[in-house]
């Protein structure tokens, strides 16, 4: 991706199985048409601890639908492929969620399950460092797969070179230590992702957490190589009965 395109990447964060059971791939199709760089689907969870009330909220209504990990898989099954998936070939497609489900379904059989499925990284908030380097890195490493993780303004320096170094794919920098869909202030946030890209560090950064429109999406890649939009994102989805022009207007208001 990023070999690609450096600068003003766009990451949209959308739940599997929202706004409605089947919809998952229509808004992935979408997405690509309308000019997303990269998709990040959120698997729908109980107690998302990093997730405000907007995607909280779409996550209890993706699990009211029926959505699971399983279920996820089996959407996603072949979507490379699939000309009735809208040719998803070459968008970088990664999936967000939390370690209890995952352990759940079966650690290596999720990863196994990602690769086969065309998935392309990991962002799992609550997966420790310790336990990433003693066993789960080994086998995401195993199955091709990027791990992202976050960073946020209190994250020290030498722990956030560490994470830079563990991470592949891209670092996630939390523009705020709050949920998502929160409002801060933008100096203390263009001070500290100014600070990240003093470090130096090896990874591109996409900044995420308050990233709701085009004038915050300018801002944040002032700074850094691009932001996730999430909250807005799903809010959107909510105000027209049509999933196609929901996503072509969030994201003409963001790009054009």
């Amino acid at each position: 991706m990023f070999a690609k395109k450096k600068e003003k990447v766009l990451n949209i964060y959308c739940t599997a199985g929202f706004p409605h059971p089947d919809s998952t791939l229509q808004v992935m199709k979408a997405l690509q048409v309308n000019g997303a760089d990269m998709i990040e689907i959120g698997m729908p969870y109980s107690d998302p601890l990093a997730d405000g009330p907007v995607i909280q909220h779409s996550s209890t209504i993706a699990i009211a639908n029926g959505m699971t990990i399983a279920k996820l898989f089996e959407e996603l099954k072949g979507f490379r492929k699939s000309s009735s998936a809208g040719n998803l070939s070459g968008i970088p497609v990664i999936l967000m969620g939390y370690m209890n489900p995952v352990l759940q379904y079966g650690f290596e059989k999720f990863c196994a399950d990602a690769s086969a499925a065309g998935i392309d990284g990991l962002i799992l908030p609550d997966l420790p460092i310790y336990e990433f380097e003693s066993e789960y890195g080994a086998i995401i490493k195993k199955y091709g797969l990027d791990f992202i993780f976050l960073v946020t303004p209190e994250t020290a320096d030498d722990r956030i070179k560490k994470l830079d170094e563990l991470s592949s794919g891209f670092l996630y920098a939390v523009s705020s230590s709050s949920t998502t869909g929160s409002d801060k202030s933008q100096p203390a946030a263009e001070k500290y992702l100014q600070k990240l890209r003093n470090l130096k560090l090896r990874n591109p950064v996409l900044v995420g957490f308050g990233i709701k429109d085009k004038p915050s999406f300018e801002a944040a890649c002032q700074y850094a190589n691009g932001a996730i939009i999430g909250s807005a994102f799903i809010k959107a989805l909510e105000t027209n009965n049509s999933v196609e022009n929901s996503v072509k207007a969030f994201l003409d208001s963001i790009l054009v």
